[in-house]
């Protein structure tokens, strides 16, 4: 039982899933400093949906990869393609759930989402395999998943509201209100999209034998290097603007503490860019950055 356990979690690199919790738990404590409210069962449904579409999307990867790199499964492909399939039903069955309990804003989004995270690696055209992987990891991972904490838990017709008159539908957009979540989701962002960006930087002459053109193929490695660094300057920056604009508790600069880690990881990678030796760093650097800024969100919230 205990391997056919470990078997899974490596089915579907349970370790990953870092890149999906971390944001959840920016939007939680965020939703909790701006609207002051929390609902725990619609919270813990979308958690568990989050997570059983994550591990699914993780395991249509690796189920396609045995197609294209023939790399091995931890399990028959009847076993995997039935781990899959379960995994995406009971995430779509949570997805419902969830939207029956919070209005059909929640059910657009999530649909997106869910969208997103299988035309990412399935299709005729995978996303993985343009130079778009980057954008779609970063936006969907990093803000919409603190989108959806925000509207499953704050007030009603908040952020994002539909009206129906007849025919006409109305889409009522609050846009002060998601220009300050982009601030605050802007490490989120940028943190995920580095992650991808520094595997495609790693990986691009592979890719290319398998017919993957990814972002590092089109605009070059010196480019692609310096993005990587620019991405997280950025990162930064949204934290500064989010102390000025009141975003947040101007204590929320403390998370520059964290910088000379952040950059100490940038020139390594930059110098010698390798999947096992320096890919890492940017997995490090995204949690390194994510952590100060939960916490201080956390304390945003105990302390308003």
């Amino acid at each position: 039982m205990i391997i056919i356990v470990k078997r899974f979690l490596s089915y579907v690199e349970i370790k990953t899933k870092i890149a999906s919790v971390l944001p959840f738990l920016l939007g939680v404590f965020y939703t909790l400093y701006a609207y002051e409210r929390i609902d725990a069962g619609n919270t813990l449904l979308f958690l568990a949906s989050m997570l059983l579409f994550d591990m699914a999307t993780t395991a249509l990867n690796n189920y396609i990869d045995t197609k294209t790199n023939r790399k091995p499964l931890q399990f028959t492909k009847a076993a995997a393609k039935l781990i899959l399939y379960v995994l995406l039903i009971s995430a779509a069955a949570a997805g419902l759930a969830l939207a029956l309990r919070t209005g059909l804003v929640v059910l657009i989004c999530g649909a997106l989402c869910f969208a997103i995270g299988i035309f990412y690696t399935f299709g005729p055209a995978p996303i993985s395999r343009m130079p778009l992987g980057e954008v779609f990891s970063g936006v969907f991972m990093g803000f919409f998943i603190p989108l959806l904490v925000v509207l499953i838990n704050a007030p009603e017709h908040s952020l994002i509201y539909l009206s129906f008159n007849g025919a006409v539908i109305q889409i009522w957009l609050d846009a002060a209100g998601l220009a300050k979540l982009g601030v605050v989701t802007a490490p989120a962002v940028c943190g995920v999209a580095n992650i991808m960006l520094a595997n495609n930087i790693c990986d691009v002459e592979a890719d290319v034998r398998v017919d993957r053109f990814t972002l590092p193929f089109y605009i070059g490695g010196e480019t692609s290097l310096r993005l990587f660094a620019a991405l997280y300057y950025a990162s930064f920056g949204a934290v500064v603007a989010a102390a000025a604009f009141r975003v947040l508790p101007p204590y929320v600069l403390a998370a520059f503490l964290v910088f000379p880690v952040v950059r100490k990881n940038i020139t390594v990678f930059r110098k010698h860019p390798s999947k096992e030796k320096t890919f890492p760093l940017s997995v490090q650097n995204f949690v390194v950055m994510m952590l100060p800024l939960i916490i201080l969100a956390a304390a945003a919230a105990a302390l308003r």
